[in-house]
């Protein structure tokens, strides 16, 4: 019993992630094929982010996560417009 309590221990100490206001998120460039992807596996497995990421080489399920919140929300209009003036 003493071996399951000291793994469960150090399971919940092994988070070392900090988190980030989404307000600071820089937005994520993806290019046309990979939007269309995200679109596509979106409409099939729903939010499943690593399913999708897997079908992308090089983006992490917290990347295509974040594009599609930043892609979404309304919180994120101006970052979109500013990106797409430049």
């Amino acid at each position: 019993m003493d071996n399951k309590r000291r793994r469960k221990e150090a399971k919940a100490f092994t988070n070392d992630s900090e988190e980030v206001s989404s307000i600071e998120w820089e937005l994520i460039q993806m290019t046309d094929q990979e939007e269309d992807l995200i679109y596509r596996m979106y409409r099939l497995v729903g939010d499943r982010w690593g399913i999708i990421a897997g079908r992308i080489p090089g983006r992490k399920p917290e990347e295509i996560e974040r594009f599609w919140i930043m892609r979404h929300r309304e919180g994120f209009e101006e970052k979109r417009k500013s990106s797409n003036a430049s």
